[in-house]
């Protein structure tokens, strides 16, 4: 529901088209967002020539399955996150896009968080190398009670295409693909490339707890906490030490639009640095950015398809060596999460 306000609202894309093949939902969409034009079906939309890139924001399951259909159809794709639900369902889906020299963006809106921004582009100017690196994502048991009233209202039909059982009921799965996903992007985007892991799972009180040891490629060390859900705020953030510098922030739930709060501290000049007041609107900015690669061929600021495959590869491997204790190369692992 939030790209449908987020492709209205950014400077560069125009909603021209939306489909459904629930008759209910699709009149009401159209009504509510008054696209230029409705398909019912996806192949329809995928053979209108107006229509130049497709949004694939339907659950995980579908998410390789579309967004390669549509690269076949030679259109751009933005898919949200996580792009797949295994390694070798997103390597094909690689090997496609590669061929294709289409766009394809993983909807990681994180990397669109200006304060986020910001210690990306210390990390890269001024901070040097890296020693330790530290990021967090603890949901809380309340977290609808803070957001329901931000969020779109949930639209449903009985007429929808629903993936098979209830992906959700699979809390190992789902809780990782859901939320490991934000905390492995950020992870990969400001610690560099995962090579190998060890993680560590507790289930308890109806909470599940994932604690991840991490090897990144430089030779520096990691630690990633995945916590659902607690019983307190929910808090997402990380901390970084490096050569000549520091970095800590915090990031608000999306829905509030808010800026993390970053600070930056350089040894050069001993001073701690904090930005503010930059547009939070992620779910426009992301899309905007997109739009700027595909128009006029901007560098890829969000997540490309190699960092889709990459982060998959992570989730898979925090999955397995949670299962089996054992330290997982990123670069070996297959299967599902």
């Amino acid at each position: 529901m939030a790209h449908f306000d987020a492709c209205q609202k950014a400077r560069n894309t125009q909603l021209y088209a939306i489909c459904d093949l629930a008759d209910d939902l699709r009149t009401r969409m159209a009504t509510i967002w008054e696209p230029q034009i409705v398909h019912r079906t996806y192949d329809e939309m995928l053979a209108d020539d107006q229509v130049e890139a497709i949004i694939v924001a339907v659950a995980d399951q579908f998410h390789v399955p579309l967004a390669t259909q549509a690269i076949e159809s030679g259109k751009h794709v933005f898919v949200e996150k996580p792009m797949g639900l295994g390694v070798e369902e997103c390597e094909e889906l690689k090997r496609k896009v590669d061929a294709s020299g289409l766009i394809l963006q993983v909807g990681n809106n994180r990397r669109f968080d200006p304060g986020i921004a910001f210690a990306k582009q210390f990390l890269d100017e001024e901070m040097g190398g890296r020693i330790g690196f530290k990021a967090w994502y603890y949901d809380s048991a309340d977290r609808y009670t803070m957001t329901n009233n931000l969020q779109p209202i949930l639209r449903q039909s009985i007429a929808a295409v629903r993936a098979d059982g209830n992906p959700k009921s699979n809390h190992r799965q789902y809780y990782i693909l859901g939320h490991a996903s934000h905390l492995v992007d950020t992870a990969r985007l400001l610690g560099g490339e995962i090579v190998s892991l060890r993680a560590r799972l507790l289930n308890r009180y109806g909470i599940w707890c994932w604690y991840v040891d991490v090897d990144f490629a430089d030779g520096s060390l990691g630690h990633l906490d995945l916590i659902i859900a607690v019983h307190g705020d929910f808090e997402e953030g990380f901390m970084i030490h490096g050569e000549h510098g520091s970095v800590k922030g915090r990031v608000y739930l999306p829905w509030f639009h808010k800026s993390g709060v970053v600070e930056c501290y350089s040894s050069k000049d001993r001073v701690f640095r904090r930005p503010l007041g930059a547009d939070a609107y992620t779910y426009k900015t992301q899309l905007e950015g997109f739009a700027d690669t595909v128009l006029h061929g901007k560098p890829q600021h969000g997540a490309s398809v190699d960092d889709g495959v990459a982060a998959m590869r992570t989730m898979v491997s925090i999955a397995r060596s949670a299962e089996t204790g054992d330290l997982v190369h990123l670069s070996e692992v297959t299967g599902l999460v």
